[in-house]
């Protein structure tokens, strides 16, 4: 099997919508982030699901991040709070993922995690995919499990050829991973640090951070 590999920015509305509608029908993609590279599919396509595991050579009770185009895609998987408002306002899109409750809708993605960790990327060409797809995007960085996670064009493109279904490459990537904000106990826990510090978190929220 061959990949079909393309570079985002230079896809067209239509080309873009192709792309969505061949994720949301079961196929696995590489794409840039605002952060780094990722590997997804459809959040509610477990077979899909399984092969980005497959691919990463990643236990199967790691959990992948969802990735959505919009705030409120966010709001319709999620029991939605205060908290969560304010660090969407002040941060998405961008390098903060949230990790939520599911409500009925999200529950499905759960995995066996209490939460759901979310994000909105900060990526022009990205964001048109995911606000043309039909269900929210299952992620994870593009890379072996355990290893560096690819930041070159070249890397990609060499290592997921004939593994993804789809590569849409972006140029060399050089930015932090995004920092990791867990919103379902009683106290914020920041689990991540990296893009974000965690007294500018506190600052928005009003509140502090273990």
């Amino acid at each position: 099997m061959k990949s079909r590999i393309c570079r985002i920015d230079e896809l067209t509305d239509v080309r873009l919508g192709e792309a969505a509608a061949l994720i949301d029908g079961g196929a696995v993609a590489v794409y840039p982030t605002d952060t780094v590279y990722g590997i997804g599919a459809c959040a509610f396509d477990e077979a899909a699901i399984q092969r980005i595991y497959k691919i990463k050579q990643r236990p199967t009770g790691a959990a992948l991040q969802i990735l959505t185009g919009t705030v409120e895609q966010a709001r319709q998987i999620t029991q939605w709070n205060e908290d969560a408002e304010k660090l969407a306002a002040a941060f998405w899109p961008g390098p903060l993922t949230i990790i939520l409750r599911p409500n009925e809708k999200g529950e499905s993605l759960r995995r066996g995690f209490e939460g759901l960790g979310l994000r909105v990327p900060a990526h022009a060409a990205l964001g048109r995919l995911l606000a043309a797809m039909k269900c929210p995007l299952a992620s994870t960085s593009a890379n072996l499990h355990g290893r560096p996670v690819f930041r070159r064009e070249e890397e990609i493109t060499e290592f997921f050829n004939g593994k993804a279904d789809i590569i849409l490459a972006g140029g060399t990537l050089g930015a932090r991973a995004s920092s990791v904000l867990d919103l379902t106990g009683p106290q914020p826990v920041l689990l991540r640090q990296e893009a974000l510090p965690r007294q500018t978190l506190e600052k928005v929220l009003g509140k502090p951070i273990k």
